[in-house]
């Protein structure tokens, strides 16, 4: 078959083709060409932030998108938690994404931070990623370096010889607000000191229940921090600042505005005046910058309103507790002490519940999970010496003229978002109703949970 090309017809075609093709793609009044392809730029390439400090966050810097002609969205990515993007400057995140109808209006300011986290410490390097699907990606190299605040301490002053005592225009029990710093996140340690000195015609005679206790704003309840005995007829001035006693783990509400009351269960018009001072130490090596904590169990507003040992009671010791989803560390913190001199007395005459022995348990989902042994302690050890009364033989756990050991259980793994049943079991015993009293154990028990990250008070539930 023979085929015959019509050259005029085909010049036509090209002709016609090569006309469309400049409406299309060039500027009618200039004729220059027109580039639609999908595409964007970035105006930098690395970004370098310097020093910051653990848990903080530095000043912003910021790069411009250029886009044009995309018909997907553009998504920006920071590859590092610690490096924190934003659209405007107020809220960041690790993603953001421009629509199409977005991303090709105007220049686009992205806000870069740096915000090291998670007790990461030294060089740290990532990389923000800006991508289409059509028209591909550019990255910028971020690089920064983590440290660790200087540390320094803050003495913050709270009572101070403040008189304890009881009778007519006298009061066992003090209160007050403090300023305490703000920010908890920059908290190291918080260590209480509780100085006691006698009054004039000197101090009580008997080692005498007494503690510390701060205002829980969220519930109105008082949380105690810590508890000390009372030595006998004398002050603790053997010790430079007084009792020393940890209380980081109140942190959360040991912050800004702080209501404290003081309390000493004494029963006689000569008494203690109290000093209380803490020493608030900020940067250095943070364990965890948020913490938080709840009331477990707290039958602690006298040595007698405690626990009653060895008879019936309805005493409320379980519980059910809910761990928040991001707790790194979760661990139960007690303060427990015997009272009484409640019969049939242990071997070596030791009535109970102060002078005898004991082991209870917590109970966790009905397991014997952690114990605490009342035994002795070291009473004749007692830098508080002498003293005017019976103080060297050994209580069950407590000494007069010493700070209660708080008693710290902790949960591995952190029970992050578990819920879980709590049961303070005592040792069985059963009293005779003879003895001089009956027997009482005063306790306090407190969940604290602690993370890298902002966490919710764990919830605990009858």
């Amino acid at each position: 078959m023979k085929v015959i090309f019509n050259t005029k017809a085909f010049a036509f075609f090209l002709l016609i083709s090569s006309s469309l093709l400049f409406i299309n793609c060039s500027n009618d009044e200039t004729g220059t060409t027109l580039d639609l392809s999908p595409q964007f730029t970035v105006d930098v390439t690395a970004l370098d932030f310097g020093e910051e400090v653990l848990n903080e966050v530095s000043e912003r810097q910021s790069f411009v998108i250029d886009a044009s002609n995309l018909t997907n969205e553009l998504i920006v990515t920071s590859s590092e938690a610690q490096f924190e993007i934003s659209r405007d400057g107020n809220v960041y995140t690790n993603t953001i994404s421009y629509t199409v109808a977005n991303a090709n209006i105007d220049d686009k300011m992205v806000y870069v931070r740096f915000a090291p986290k998670n007790q990461i410490l030294g060089d740290i390097t990532g990389t923000i990623t800006i991508s289409s699907e059509e028209a591909g990606t550019e990255t910028i190299s971020l690089t920064g370096t983590s440290v660790l605040a200087v540390e320094e301490t803050t003495t913050i002053t709270t009572f101070q010889q403040v008189h304890h005592a009881f009778g007519e225009n006298l009061s066992q029990s003090h209160t007050n607000v403090f300023q305490f710093p703000e920010d908890m996140t920059q908290i190291s340690n918080i260590t209480m000191f509780v100085k006691l000195e006698c009054p004039d015609g000197g101090c009580n005679a008997w080692d005498v229940y007494a503690n510390i206790a701060v205002k829980n704003t969220a519930t109105s309840t008082w949380m105690e921090i810590g508890r000390y005995i009372t030595p006998y007829g004398v002050d603790n001035h053997q010790l430079e600042r007084g009792f020393e006693i940890d209380v980081t783990d109140f942190k959360s509400l040991l912050t800004g505005s702080v209501e404290l009351k003081s309390f000493v269960e004494v029963w006689g018009s000569d008494g203690w005046n109290v000093s209380v001072e803490f020493d608030v130490t900020t940067g250095g090596e943070i364990e965890y910058p948020y913490s938080a904590i709840s009331e477990v169990l707290q039958y602690n507003r006298h040595s007698l309103d405690g626990i009653p040992y060895g008879v019936p009671n309805e005493f409320d010791v379980d519980k059910t507790i809910s761990i928040p989803q991001n707790a790194e560390a979760t661990f139960l913190r007690t303060i427990i002490t015997g009272w009484g001199h409640a019969t049939p007395n242990d071997p070596g005459g030791r009535p109970c519940a102060e002078w005898c022995f004991r082991r209870h348990h917590i109970l966790i989902n009905g397991a014997e999970t952690f114990e605490h042994y009342m035994g002795p302690i070291g009473c004749s050890s007692n830098p508080v010496a002498p003293q005017g009364g019976n103080w060297a033989p050994d209580r069950a756990g407590w000494c007069p003229g010493m700070s209660v050991p708080n008693r710290i259980d902790m949960f591995d793994p952190a029970m992050a978002g578990q819920t879980f049943t709590f049961e303070y079991d005592l040792e069985d015993w059963t009293s005779d109703s003879g003895g001089t009293n009956n027997a009482y154990y005063a306790i306090s028990t407190f969940v604290v949970v602690k993370s890298n990250s902002p966490i919710e008070t764990p919830m605990v539930t009858e």
